[in-house]
């Protein structure tokens, strides 16, 4: 009767503190230049030395700039950032990936497609968005930089159980709608709050069709809605995806990994605290209108109007719209936008590349739009590239940026000026997210795509063939 969550975190479990939170073992602890400073400078204080270091691995990720990476970094608060996790890493004996190593990127890319991220695992780092790695059938969740010492100097963790919420997307997707729809979707139905508090595993017949590029998107938007973390029980896509990679175990250790790897599922009599359905017929091409990610709305629909909203509701419904320039019940279908972001710890694999490139193919970039394409990580970039999708982009006016968080946050360089608009594949929208006064509408690499080439909102199902994009 146990879930997925269950037996991963029961097989983890050191002590039980009672009437108290449970004492954790960790598999896997990332860190990355922002968060991790304090936690070093704490072991330091207190003469510790990590416990475990061949479990932790640092690299930096939000303040790298995405292009001159083999220069000094010009700002000098990203250049201290980048330069004192270098120097931590070496203090503390850990695997650092700098700037311009193959194996560098934005850290929960890098960690799946290396095969550090297997699936069983415990896995945490400084950072909400680590809810990525539960894609690989992992209970994976961020920490804050007091819990990063913690796991530093112990390799555990103290932490209360959250519940389990099992959300079932019955059906097929239908045409270019990609996980990203589909996590925009389910926030616009539950919000922003609707699972605060559990831990949640995704199921049903279009979440077991996405490839595991798509459930790495899906279960990193899942702190958007709240949650703990969100996870996929791990099957064969999963398993021929990991098979090969440079951490992946080899040989006999494979076969053994396997064979526990395929116990990971939740039992058919599992009981969990909360159930959701969803139709995936239902999902269109989804974007967002306001300061938050729950505000989503299929492609074609019109923003809501205010009614059957209480006074308070209507108050922040008005702040939000008034600060993406838009009123209630209005279409976005052609509205001019300046900006384009594919990339981010959502959006920046291959999978996302290669749908950016197919509605990009043939077409030109509209001249008026700025175009940001970024790589999740060196391995990305590779991919492009012996994929030809670098030459198809440059024939539409594109250029490939290096790798990095980019702009996603307003951390680096890549920052959208006040009151432009920008379609980004990122995972939040709030006010000024991508910089100081900008505007952000979320979107798949499809949506972002069509925009870039026309200028404007564009539902993306309109400039491709019968059966999609890809």
């Amino acid at each position: 009767m146990n879930t997925l969550f269950d037996k991963i975190w029961d097989a983890h479990v050191v002590q039980k503190v009672e009437d108290g939170p449970t004492q954790l073992y960790i598999d896997r602890l990332y860190c990355h230049e922002v968060t991790s400073p304090q936690a070093f400078e704490g072991m330091r204080v207190r003469g510790l030395r990590c416990f475990r270091p061949e479990k932790i691995f640092c690299m930096p990720d939000h303040n790298t700039p995405t292009h001159d990476q083999d220069k000094p970094i010009a700002d000098p608060v990203s250049r201290t950032q980048v330069d004192t996790l270098a120097r931590n890493a070496g203090e503390f004996g850990l695997t650092h990936f700098g700037m311009m190593n193959p194996k560098n990127g934005i850290i929960h890319v890098v960690g799946p497609e290396r095969g550090l991220t297997l699936p069983g695992m415990t896995i945490v780092c400084g950072d909400s968005h680590t809810s990525t790695h539960g894609a690989m059938g992992a209970v994976a969740f961020g920490i804050g930089t007091s819990e990063v010492e913690m796991v530093m100097a112990s390799q555990c963790i103290l932490q209360t159980r959250p519940k389990t919420m099992r959300i079932t997307v019955d059906g097929r997707l239908g045409k270019d709608v990609t996980a990203k729809d589909l996590a925009l979707y389910m926030m616009s139905k539950m919000t922003t709050s609707g699972a605060t508090g559990y831990f949640v595993e995704y199921a049903g017949d279009a979440v077991r069709s996405l490839t595991m590029e798509g459930r790495l998107t899906l279960c990193n938007l899942s702190i958007e809605m709240g949650a703990r973390g969100g996870m996929v029980a791990p099957d064969e896509v999963t398993f021929a995806y990991i098979k090969g990679r440079e951490y992946a175990p080899k040989g006999e250790a494979w076969d053994k990994a396997l064979a526990y790897w395929k116990t990971l599922k939740s039992d058919d009599d599992a009981v969990f605290d909360k159930e959701v359905r969803f139709n995936a017929a239902d999902i269109e091409p989804m974007i967002t209108y306001g300061t938050n990610p729950g505000m989503g709305m299929g492609i074609t629909a019109h923003i809501p109007t205010t009614e059957g909203m209480g006074e308070a509701a209507q108050a922040s419904f008005r702040k939000s719209l008034g600060y993406m320039g838009f009123e209630p019940g209005e279409s976005l279908l052609g509205k001019k936008i300046d900006y384009v972001f594919l990339g981010a710890c959502t959006n920046g694999r291959i999978e996302d590349f290669r749908a950016f490139a197919s509605i990009a193919k043939g077409r030109k970039k509209a001249p008026h739009v700025v175009a940001w394409l970024v790589p999740g990580s060196w391995m990305v970039d590779a991919q492009i590239r012996e994929e030809g999708l670098d030459k198809v982009l440059a024939e539409a006016g594109f250029e490939i940026r290096q790798p990095g968080c980019s702009a996603c946050l307003a951390m680096n360089d890549d920052k959208v000026p006040a009151g432009k608009y920008a379609v980004s594949t990122s995972n939040r929208n709030f006010e000024g997210r991508q910089g100081p006064g900008s505007r952000t509408l979320l979107a798949s690499p499809l949506t972002a795509a069509a925009a870039a080439v026309t200028g404007v909102i564009t539902d993306p199902r309109t400039l491709t063939g019968e059966n999609g994009a890809l």
